[in-house]
């Protein structure tokens, strides 16, 4: 059973109302053989917004299992594809933002659940107090307004003055009007994808990542999704060949038939660099 059989011909709901299709849909359907569909009346914004007026119900990962699900009983149809971003420092290099996307695929037919992932610092999340229209312009320009769009709120209240700002009229009245109201404005970047062509991008690397969990079969029922488990320390120093928190190898596992197997960590070096040694860099 190739894995393109448990997907071709299927309807793929897409759990989004902020355009997200154009970056999820053409390579779903280019290598599943699935038609992409965005279903009319759904309300994404019902599990958390970015300007912080609708908190997330849960964490990403299960946000995005949620928005999948509410998809499949908002249509009756078992295919669902739910995205859904997070950002924030990077894990791993300090002061630097970074934004984290995971794309999921949810099959109750086959009962899968497949996840891509994609994680990069190429981002203009970013927000400023201003006092004027004229330091707004500023940041703005920074930001890549107005390919990418704002939000103005009041402080120090938060109330969202407006959003989706994609001109410098907009942008300006908008700022007038929280400075009618105290002394300082706040600006922050619209992080929803339809205004946000730079996580546009995102999405597709993560799209790409979970067309490659997919491509991954189980070696013995061959159903998509053998995907790592679990991740075992002990990369050895190349120095001294102390064991280090570094991964050594990993556990994957098959939903379908539970089948596990454990292998060397996949695209790592043999060895860790000194530097991450608990022994040559106590």
């Amino acid at each position: 059973m190739a894995e393109l059989d448990l997907f071709a011909g299927r309807v793929a709901v897409l759990a989004t109302m902020h355009r997200k299709e154009q970056a999820i849909a053409p390579r779903l359907e280019t290598h599943l053989g699935v038609r992409v569909s965005v279903p009319s009346g759904f309300n994404t914004d019902a599990f958390g917004t970015f300007t912080n007026d609708i908190q997330r119900p849960a964490d990403q990962l299960n946000t995005a299992r949620l928005k999948a699900e509410a998809a499949l009983r908002h249509t009756g149809e078992t295919l669902a594809i739910a995205s859904e971003g997070s950002f924030g420092p990077h894990p791993q290099i300090p002061f630097v933002p970074c934004d984290r996307e995971l794309v999921l695929l949810c099959d109750r037919e086959h009962q899968l659940e497949i996840v891509g992932e994609a994680l990069t610092t190429t981002t203009n999340y970013r927000h400023q107090t201003v006092r004027s229209p004229a330091e707004a312009l500023t940041f703005a320009e920074a930001v890549s307004f107005p390919s990418h769009g704002l939000v103005v709120k009041t402080e120090p209240a938060g109330i969202i003055v407006a959003k989706g700002i994609t001109s410098v009229a907009e942008l300006v009245a908008a700022v007038e009007q929280a400075l009618d109201q105290s002394p300082t404005a706040h600006l922050e970047t619209d992080m929803r994808a339809l205004y946000n062509p730079t996580r546009m991008q995102a999405i597709a690397q993560a799209t790409d990542d979970l067309l490659r969990a997919i491509a991954q079969t189980c070696p013995t029922c061959h159903y998509p999704g053998f995907a790592v488990v679990k991740r075992f320390p002990g990369r050895p120093c190349g120095l001294c060949g102390t064991p280090t928190l570094l991964t050594l190898s990993v556990l994957y596992q098959c939903q379908h038939c539970q089948l596990q197997q454990t292998a060397p960590a996949p695209d790592a070096p043999l060895t860790a660099d000194p530097s991450q040694c608990p022994y040559c860099n106590p």
